[in-house]
This record gives structure tokens, sequence and C-alpha cells, in this order.
């Protein structure tokens, strides 16, 4: 294993964030990413002219990448019926995707993934995998436990899919690690009780995402970079936790398979706030679905949905401890919203920052930046964007829609 000090330490000057970057064999005109956040217009599975126009807009706001998401790299690994997953029907439709964002001048990602658990089997209605046989909040049945069999056809696919988005276009992958999704519910002490060698101690646990950040770059070689976005931390009792991320981190920066590493935090599966911070949009989820899951979100909803305070770059002070242990470039997620918060994360070593809310509110926010480095994100972390992704991810604010019973207009 390589040595781990914070190769920061030996740089004498602080990154811009509105230079050029390289990201393995790929330059970034400048180092803001636009973050995957599903956007619920792929209703038949395929791209839309909505999907491209929602990637063509934040390309054309300035971002050096966008993301597209979410890939599912198998139709069980859909979290819900209507989002895409990577197959030869999706080529076409990705590639004129992809060709709108060049464009435009930026770079753009598929991030890549299997729900797993987090799969709704009502929705997809195929079956779910998890570690272990467990029963889904989200479906409101068991989800069966994966065989070996399962384990390696999901690596497969992983293999597949990032050989059809270099197909498309693609100028990178975003493996999906974090959320409670298949790896990363293989990482969690709570979800993961195998006995085999996929569970147990963390080696075992940390042994699927080492082998398809592998299988992946096999498949795609230096043709294009490949990330993984990881979480630090479940955010619920006995998950997985910081001191294992940064082991995990550890092992996957050793391996030598990933460009970089984006940090993300909580669980979809169990406690989705964890990550987004501020409030809780509870009725506007009850809202959208449907009975009796409505009924039981209205009645319980703040339990699942929980509250945590917004605060500017809420995920630095633990993102930090995997800067000090690793030598591979970090993506620093969670409350980027202005140009001092990416000024921040430049001073403390990290080499991209990833927004998403900001950018829904305003797909040209960092072209205001560049001409007014003062401004400030016009997002109110609101979160009723969340909610959205059931029928066509949006800011409420932006569509005149109603936020606290008064109309935005």
């Amino acid at each position: 294993m390589r040595p781990n000090p914070n190769p920061f330490t030996a740089r004498e000057t602080m990154n811009d964030v509105l230079t050029p970057a390289r990201l393995g064999p790929i330059t970034l005109r400048n180092r803001v990413i636009k973050a995957a956040t599903f956007e619920g217009r792929t209703p038949h599975a395929l791209v839309t002219d909505d999907l491209i126009e929602f990637h063509r807009a934040v390309a054309a706001g300035g971002v050096g990448m966008t993301t597209v998401a979410y890939c599912a790299v198998a139709p069980e690994g859909r979290t819900q019926h209507g989002q895409l997953w990577m197959r030869p029907e999706a080529v076409p439709g990705l590639q004129r995707l992809t060709d709108a964002v060049h464009q435009e001048g930026a770079a753009v990602s598929a991030q890549i993934g299997h729900a797993g658990p987090v799969a709704n089997e009502k929705s997809t209605r195929l079956r779910a995998l998890a570690p272990s046989r467990m029963f889904s909040p989200l479906s409101m049945r068991p989800v069966q436990a994966a065989s070996i069999a399962d384990i390696r056809r999901i690596i497969g696919a992983h293999a597949h899919a990032a050989r059809i988005a270099v197909d498309a276009g693609f100028d990178a992958v975003e493996i999906h690690f974090g959320h409670n999704y298949f790896v990363s519910s293989f990482l969690s002490p709570r979800l993961n009780r195998r006995r085999d060698e996929y569970g147990g101690p963390l080696p075992n646990r940390a042994r699927l995402a080492r082998e398809i950040a592998e299988a992946v770059r096999i498949a795609v070689g230096d043709s294009i970079a490949v990330l993984a976005k990881l979480s630090m931390d479940d955010g619920v009792p006995g998950g997985f936790w910081l001191d294992e991320a940064i082991e995990v981190a550890q092992w996957l920066d050793a391996d030598g398979h990933l460009d970089a590493l984006e940090l993300t935090a909580g669980s979809s599966l169990l406690n989705p706030m964890y990550l987004f911070r501020g409030d809780a949009p509870v009725a506007e989820f009850a809202a959208v679905m449907p009975q009796p899951i409505r009924l039981g979100i209205r009645l319980g909803g703040r339990a699942f949905l929980k509250s945590y305070p917004y605060r500017d770059l809420y995920l630095l002070e633990q993102a930090k401890q995997v800067r000090a242990a690793v030598w591979m470039p970090l993506v620093l997620l969670g409350g980027v919203t202005d140009r001092a918060s990416m000024d921040t994360a430049m001073a403390e070593g990290f080499d991209f920052v990833a927004i998403a809310r900001a950018l829904l509110r305003e797909p040209h926010l960092i072209n205001r930046l560049k001409e007014e480095p003062a401004a400030q994100s016009l997002c109110i972390h609101c979160n009723k964007c969340m909610p959205t992704i059931f029928t066509r991810t949006r800011c409420v604010l932006n569509s005149g829609e109603r936020v606290d019973g008064n109309c935005t207009h």
C-alpha cells in the first residue's frame, strides 16, 4: 500500500476552482461537477429531449462536468420503474445527450450502479436484492439475499454498463458506492449479516466495491475517467461509519483503479435527510405517494425524514479525515454553494467540488460566480425539490409552485 500522508501538504499554491484540471485521462474546464441527482425525466427508461435539455442547461451554465443519474446497470437495479438502465437500446439517446453537453464545452459522466435494497419492487416489478434478507421500508415487503451468482452477475453488469458509457460518448463513469445502494449495503454491518467471503470483517464487506472498481477499469481502460461515490457515514446506528470509510478509501486508493473519489453520507433506505440537510418536506413527500404509504408518511414521516440543520460545507470535517489518509483526487460534496465555500474546499486539499441543489435552482450559477465572485446561491435548502423526483426533478421556486403555503411568483 502507498504511504498515506496528505499529498496536499506538498503543494505550494491553492488550486483555483475555476481553472482547468486533469481527471484521469480527461481535462475538465474547471473543478466544478454537477452532482448526480435523479432527474425523473426518463418515463420509459430511455433518454428524452427533456433529460438532454436538463444537462445541456447545466453545461451551458458553466460546470466542468455534469453527471447523468441514475444509470442502472441492470433492470432490477433501478430504484423505480422509470429509471434508465444501460443497454444497447439506450445508446442512441445517450449519444445525443453527450453530444449536447460537449457542444456547450463541458464533460459528462454517467453514474452507474445497482440500487440493491433501495429498489422498490412494487415499482420495478422485479426482485430487489440485499446482502442479507431484510424487510424494505420502501416496498413494505421482504428483500432477498443476493446469491454468489447474483453478485458475479452484478459485477459483470457494471463492467458492461461502463462499456456502454464509452460507446455513448461519456467522458467518465461514477460508480455508486453510497447511500445503502447495493455496494453500500454490503459495506454496512447493519445490513450485511453474511457469513461468506462478502460478509463479516471489513475486508470482506469491502470486497464487492473493490471487485467492481477493478472490473470497470478493465472494461474501459484509460479511455474515460472512473470515479466512485463513497459514503463516509450511513447516519444510522450500527451502520457504516467514518473509521471504516477511511480504510475502504485507502484500499481503493492503493488498488489504483479509480481516478477520484466523491465523498457523501446518508442512507436512501434508512435516513435520506442525513445527506441533504435543511428542511424535511414531509407533506410534499406524502402528496406524491400512493395510499397507504401516503397515510403512513403523514402519520410517521418525521421519524423517517428527520431534519438536520443546514450549514455550508457540512461534510467538510468528515471529508478532511479522508483527505488526510489518501493520495487520490477527492471531490467534496455537501453545502458547496458559493465561491467562498469552493475556495475553502481547494484550500483544504480537495481537487474538485460537486453541487446539486444549487444548480437545480440556478443552472447558470457557475457563470454567475465567474462574473460576480461574491454572489450567493439562491437555493434556500427547503428540499422541496426532493419529492419532485417521482414526477420531474426541478426546483419548485423556479416553477412557481407553492412553498410554505405561498406561491413563489
